[in-house]
């Protein structure tokens, strides 16, 4: 997805049609080394967990900042605007979060983290 929205040095997968889920979706990301997300997201309703699998970074999390390692989880409330930016080894991560809905696309915001 990230490609094809002209991100570079991004991937990420959205399975959730593909595995049918109805309340809860997982999607996968990888940032190449020292690539920061030009964006940072929220939703309104949707609480996300976030699972690192490989590499190390760090996500910024309403203005506060938190180092990240392999199989550290952080839990992210609703509204509460992220981003990502990987470490020399670049990040792989999963992603958590529930409900789903109609309502509950992803609110972004262009260069949030400064």
């Amino acid at each position: 997805m990230a490609l094809a929205f002209g991100l570079e040095g991004m991937d990420s997968r959205f399975p959730k049609r593909e595995l049918g889920s109805e309340l809860g979706a997982v999607s996968l990301h990888r940032l190449d080394p020292g690539v920061r997300q030009p964006f940072g997201h929220r939703h309104e309703r949707q609480e996300e967990h976030y699972v690192v699998v490989e590499g190390s970074g760090r996500i910024n999390v309403g203005g506060e900042v938190v180092e990240l390692a392999p199989w550290d989880v952080i839990r992210v409330p609703p509204d509460e605007m992220r981003a990502f930016e990987a470490g020399p080894d670049g990040l792989e991560f999963l992603a958590f979060g529930a409900p789903l809905g109609e309502s509950q696309t992803a609110l972004t915001e262009q260069g949030w983290w400064g």
